[in-house]
């Protein structure tokens, strides 16, 4: 089973699975995430949900370049997580399955494509602070301490 990270569901709530690829992008000095910017901005490692007839890889590759500008090479995956959430920008609660994975980014290509979406580097400590879920954090810190 998939360890489940954050709140359980809430009972009698109905969930849509949506499975999802996320990147853990280490570079000179710390880690490249992605902001997504609200209300407040949401600090997050780059990725997002598989497409239909999409590979976890083909999303992992689309969504980092989307979220961040960023080519990657050599994924490497480090493992899942399960969490239940509401996706306003869906108006969905869903059971988001979210596979982390390590690459190496290889050179910037384009600023962020994705609306409302910014890239940022961080040192490790202020980047496992900063992030918005602890799906993400629980990665990146054990990443960081290697322990995976």
């Amino acid at each position: 089973m998939i360890r489940r990270v954050g709140p359980p569901p809430i009972k009698g709530q109905k969930y849509t699975q949506r499975s999802g690829a996320y990147a853990i992008l280490p570079v000179p000095g710390g880690v490249l995430l992605t902001g997504q910017q609200g209300d407040w901005l949401d600090i997050q490692l780059p990725g997002g949900g598989i497409d239909p007839g999409e590979s976890p890889l083909q999303t992992l590759h689309r969504e980092v370049l989307e979220e961040t500008g960023w080519a990657i090479a050599q994924p490497l995956r480090l493992g899942a997580f399960r969490r239940f959430v509401y996706m306003p920008e869906y108006d969905l609660c869903a059971e988001k399955l979210c596979t982390v994975f390590v690459a190496r980014p290889t050179r910037r290509i384009c600023d962020p494509v994705e609306p409302d979406h910014v890239t940022l580097v961080l040192p490790w400590n202020e980047a496992i602070d900063s992030l918005g879920n602890d799906g993400d954090r629980m990665f990146l810190q054990r990443y960081a301490s290697g322990r995976i």
